[in-house]
């Protein structure tokens, strides 16, 4: 009766197991590009991990060390083969066909070939789940407690230096691969964003040093061997509370200045960083794009991925901050973009496209104070919506949801507000029916004002309370929503909120563009503006126009966001000793780095919100396999390799370090713990490092999915 049972549920596992198989291989023939590039990162992360796995297995063995299991990948087992003395014993899927209750594995596809030869402990296999591997050592449980053994070949029964070197060797192991790693990719040559600045946000440690876009970083903290712009950053994001980091800075004319910047804690789209606010540079070129994206864009712009910008109005442009800089200060509706663009033939042709200018409300998303508005001579325009979110805005008819190109002219209570009273209102109003009352051409050409209820709502992983919109000043209205006491700037001018100008020394003007023109034609003079209130109220100001140009601080940008890909340069060994000299340096910087952050974790200068557990790091490699060359991949499997020589060498129980921490307790007191303290003191490390896996994966997947 047992025989025909174990038949049958046999027979069944096995129509189970090719039902499963033939979807699986259904679904890789249908997606053939994902799947591999699933495969190519589970399978390189996972070397990672084994890498540590098989510095214990190298160092038990070398250390007479009985090694009953050294697996590739995790279980369950696809395939084992191990020395026996009448052969090569094989086990294909053992836990699938074996017998119940039978564990000597002799069971369903078990076969043993070749003659007599001398037997081996070691069973060599392969799991199933392409991710990591480990080794089994007699005497060590997974939990990372100790297993008394009377067999000298225990892992319990070896000299605690010989223990605490085969705990080690995984670390040691990580190190090195590290290194070879990055000598690896020094070898090849991999193109990396340079340590220059791409631009400075307003009110922050480096726009207050006097750091401009263009300027070079050549010295980072006395390093200044291969700096790319990740060194400057992690500078930042790992100083301590009021510690001064010295930069030495190359100005684009040549010249050196040594600085020392105090990073600040700033809010980012992720959450609050410790950041110096130097902008990655960008480069002239338009970045590749998914198709629907490449047609959108073509559709507005005229523009495809590949293209390089050389002009603005025909003014040659040779970097992508002097394109910022004449489209900031252009001031205009619209210009006119040229770029070099190669056809398929390898032809270089030169296309120009009319591309529409916003005038925006600020150079900084996350504006703290009135001051840091933009404005001319104190006058802030209103705000005109330019997007809309399909995620946060209200799922109601088009007519009376927000829509682009919507003016904002009252927010709740406030009438004509300014972007920081908008943003006032909206954290105020979290969760609650907020009406939007907005101005809109209709289809007959007429300006109608209708009025929009809306909720703010903070999104998952984020800090700030949102309506789903995207705004820029309104320039085609000349109305005033405010006039500000803008700091160090001109005095404010008498103008009630609301107010139309309606001239500017006598020459009438119809928009923001005219106004701003006007003034500038009087430079260093005093001329009046008229304004008007309504019907019945009107009057006019005495202006003295400056001669510095500062009094008028708003900004031109691209109404349409264009995709520039990242400025590059290449990072190349000059042969193989520069190469480990290199990955040796890369190596040791991030082992350094990782232990920094840690240590400003616990000091709490760095959020835990920011650390990246398993889920966020596969979700990263796998956008890096899809998007950019290998090279890219193996540089971050590199920096993962090294981070995980650092994380496992924290003297934590079980983790590798923990364990020799407690092999130092052991030599100091003389004899073992007992493995019910040892079982206590794992348990809790577990428990310890569960909890941080499951809040870093909860972040991981809130980042990944939701922000």
């Amino acid at each position: 009766m047992t025989e025909l049972k174990d038949f049958f549920n046999k027979r069944f596992r096995l129509i189970l197991f090719a039902a499963v198989f033939v979807a699986v291989v259904y679904l890789i023939a249908q997606n053939l590009n994902t799947f591999g590039n699933i495969l190519l990162t589970m399978f390189g992360f996972g070397s990672v991990v084994l890498v540590n796995e098989f510095g214990h297995f190298i160092v038990a063995k070398l250390s007479g060390i009985k090694v009953e299991a050294f697996s590739i990948f995790m279980p369950p087992t696809l395939f084992g083969v191990q020395r026996t003395e009448n052969g090569f014993k094989f086990r294909i899927l053992p836990k699938l066909f074996a017998k119940e209750g039978d564990e000597s594995g002799e069971d369903g596809l078990s076969f043993t070939i070749g003659g007599k030869c001398k037997a081996s402990e070691t069973e060599y296999r392969l799991g199933l789940i392409p991710f990591g591997g480990f080794v089994k050592m007699l005497g060590q449980e997974d939990t990372g407690t100790v297993k008394t053994s009377d067999d000298p070949r225990s892992f319990a029964n070896k000299p605690a230096s010989i223990r605490a070197a085969v705990l080690a060797a995984g670390v040691v192991f990580n190190v090195i691969s590290a290194v070879i790693i990055f000598m690896i990719v020094f070898l090849i040559g991999i193109n990396l964003t340079p340590a220059v600045v791409g631009g400075v946000v307003p009110n922050s440690p480096a726009a207050g040093a006097g750091l401009k876009a263009g300027d070079e970083i050549i010295e980072v903290a006395g390093k200044s061997a291969d700096l790319d712009f990740s060194n400057i950053g992690i500078a930042a994001a790992l100083s301590g509370r009021d510690e001064k980091i010295a930069l030495r800075v190359r100005h684009e004319d040549g010249s050196e200045e040594d600085l020392a910047l105090v990073a600040k804690e700033m809010q980012t789209p992720t959450g609050k960083m410790r950041l110096f606010g130097i902008v990655p540079p960008t480069s002239l070129t338009i970045g590749r794009l998914s198709e629907e994206d490449a047609n959108d864009l073509y559709s507005k712009t005229g523009l495809l991925a590949g293209d390089r910008i050389k002009s603005v109005d025909g003014r040659e442009v040779q970097s992508h901050w002097e394109l910022e800089e004449v489209i900031e200060n252009v001031l205009v509706p619209e210009v006119t973009l040229s770029a070099e663009r190669i056809r398929d033939s390898g032809e270089a042709e030169l296309v120009k496209s009319q591309i529409q200018l916003n005038l925006m409300h600020t150079t900084n998303y996350y504006v703290e104070s009135e001051f840091e508005l933009s404005h001319i001579y104190s006058m802030v325009p209103r705000l005109r919506i330019t997007v809309v979110s399909e995620e946060l805005a209200p799922s109601a008819d088009d007519e009376i949801s927000l829509q682009p190109d919507d003016v904002v002219v009252a927010i709740g209570d406030v009438e004509n507000p300014t972007y920081s009273e908008m943003r006032d209102v909206t954290e105020k109003s979290e969760d609650k029916e907020l009406p939007v009352k907005v101005l809109r051409t209709n289809d007959n050409g007429v300006e109608e004002v209708f009025t929009v209820t809306v909720k703010p709502q903070k999104p998952a992983g984020s800090d700030r309370v949102l309506i789903g919109i995207g705004v820029a000043l309104d320039a085609e209205h000349p109305i005033v929503a405010k006039t500000i006491n803008a700091e160090g700037g001109p005095p404010k001018l008498a103008i009630p909120r609301g107010a139309k100008i309606t001239a500017v020394d006598g020459a009438a003007v119809s928009h923001f563009y005219e106004i701003i023109r006007e003034i500038k034609m009087y430079t260093g003079e005093r001329i009046t503006i008229d304004w008007r209130l309504d019907e019945e109220i009107a009057g006019n100001v005495a202006l003295d126009v400056g001669t510095d140009g500062e009094s008028v601080t708003v900004k031109s940008a691209l109404a349409e966001f264009i995709p520039f890909e990242d400025l590059k340069r290449p990072y190349k060994a000059s042969g193989p000793v520069d190469a480990v000299v290199m990955g040796y340096k890369k190596t040791v910087m991030f082992v350094a780095q990782t232990y920094v952050t840690l240590k400003r974790l616990v000091g709490g200068l760095v959020s835990p919100k920011n650390l990246m557990g398993p889920v966020g790091i596969i979700t990263l490699s796998y956008r890096i396999v899809a998007e950019k060359p290998l090279v890219y991949y193996v540089y971050f499997l590199g920096l993962i390799s090294a981070v995980i020589a650092v994380f496992n060498f924290l003297p934590l129980p079980p983790l590798d370090g923990g364990l020799v921490v407690i092999l130092l307790v052991e030599k100091v007191k003389g004899s073992a713990l007992s493995e019910r303290v040892q079982g206590i003191i794992a348990y809790a490390g577990w428990a310890l490092i569960l909890t941080l896996i499951l809040y870093v994966t909860f972040n991981d997947i809130v980042r990944s999915f939701f922000s």
